[in-house]
């Protein structure tokens, strides 16, 4: 390994690109590198020094074990390792940690839920193009490989959130669970945290909606079918395109796409309102969003939404370095045609702006490219019947007593 400056300082002994390393695919994960997050202090590279049997610059780019001092759980599952070859597969950590708080507030105006709860950080579906990853940072680790293989998982979140309903200036608003993890990735299947926040939902009759990639949360139907028919909970389960072979690489643990249709079937029959979300939309890379709405609306799916894809911080070099991986060819078309969706000016183009952070903009895009998708979703959604109804929820049925053990007279 050879230290590199960092970015502030003169390059002054740059690789030449023959004798760097190639980074290549690891089986069972999105991210192809433990990319170094924006923190910190170096950025190394691999390099082949002629003896052979160096180890990829993933490999070696691993953190090991940062932050997790309050306790953890390796897992050696073999969930979603079914990849095409390259890298071996490798193990995922967990993290236990005692949350402070469990409701984060969001004032953005694109975003239709004003509360959300996340039970872990991080999230083993490893999505390549999950805006979340650049908040791995804060916690000392790679957006790239660390957030997909150091998951970071609140044991305490149910009676933090229980808590929080519970006090008296709490104001009943619309609550997500899931919207920077996914409330359902395999460690779920034995901490359970989703399911007793849940369970303090129901036990406080507050509304909620959760949004899922996986199919689990055919799990708590018990739970989720009598808060719906109260209309106290709502699902939506993000299906980025129906190609086994592209979700297998965009996000290679997370359900097939063909499982997950049959979730959303699950759900309805149940009684759950379900949505699919179309997200993101990838130019040149998800090109089937007319047959993902269609698939989902004869599952029994009543509302759609879709975003196109945005690079915060260090997403924007993770996910390059993807398309360089696995679509080499049209790696440069994909990412001027997502400067365009975002309608970039030239200025911003050569300045290494990738796209739009503002919020008016940042979930939909703008100008020419922007307004296609909007009408290709549109028209579609206006054919196949969804989003005539919006299943609300009612905040009227609240009832923090109910949380301190008190009665109702309601």
């Amino acid at each position: 390994m050879k230290s590199r400056p960092t970015p502030s300082e003169p390059d002054d002994f740059a690789v030449p690109e023959d004798i760097r390393i190639p980074v290549q695919a690891i089986r069972g994960r999105g991210a192809a590198s433990a990319l170094p997050h924006r923190f910190a202090r170096d950025v190394r590279e691999a390099v082949d020094d002629g003896w052979g049997n160096v180890a990829s610059p993933q490999m070696q780019g691993l953190q090991a074990n940062k932050g997790g001092e309050q306790g953890g759980m390796t897992s050696t599952s073999a969930w979603g390792d079914e990849g095409e070859g390259g890298a071996p597969a490798l193990a995922t950590r967990v993290h236990l940690e005692t949350a402070r708080s469990a409701l984060c507030a969001n004032d953005s105006p694109d975003i239709f839920f004003e509360l959300s709860v996340n039970p872990y950080r991080g999230c083993e579906h490893g999505c390549v193009y999950c805006y979340a990853r650049p908040t791995h940072s804060y916690l000392n680790f790679s957006p790239g490989l660390d957030f997909e293989t150091q998951i970071v998982a609140k044991h305490n979140i149910a009676e933090v959130l229980r808590s929080e309903l519970c006090a008296p200036r709490y104001v009943p608003r619309l609550i997500n669970i899931g919207s920077a993890t996914d409330c359902y990735q395999p460690v779920e299947r034995d901490l359970k945290l989703t399911r007793g926040l849940i369970e303090v939902m129901r036990d406080a009759r507050h509304p909620f909606s959760l949004i899922t990639k996986s199919s689990g949360v055919e799990r708590d139907l018990d739970l989720l079918a009598p808060l719906a028919a109260q209309r106290l909970a709502a699902v939506y389960v993000t299906i980025t395109t129906l190609d086994a072979t592209l979700a297998r690489r965009m996000e290679p643990r997370a359900a097939a796409p063909h499982r997950r249709l049959r979730t959303i079937r699950a759900l309805a029959e149940a009684g759950v309102p379900v949505g699919v979300s179309v997200a993101p939309q990838i130019p040149f890379i998800t090109e089937d969003m007319e047959q993902v709405l269609e698939a989902a609306r004869d599952a029994g799916a009543t509302s759609a939404f879709y975003t196109v894809l945005r690079l915060p911080w260090e997403l924007d070099a993770l996910f390059r370095e993807w398309l360089q991986v696995h679509y080499p060819q049209r790696a440069a078309r994909v990412m001027a045609r997502v400067q365009d969706l975002h309608n970039l000016t030239d200025a911003q183009r050569s300045a290494g702006k990738t796209y739009e952070a503002d919020f008016a903009t940042r979930m939909k895009g703008s100008g020419l490219w922007a307004d296609l998708v909007r009408q290709r979703f549109a028209t579609t959604c206006r054919r196949l019947g969804l989003n005539r109804e919006r299943e609300g929820l009612d905040l009227g049925q609240f009832r923090p007593g109910l949380l301190r053990g008190q009665g109702s007279l309601f």
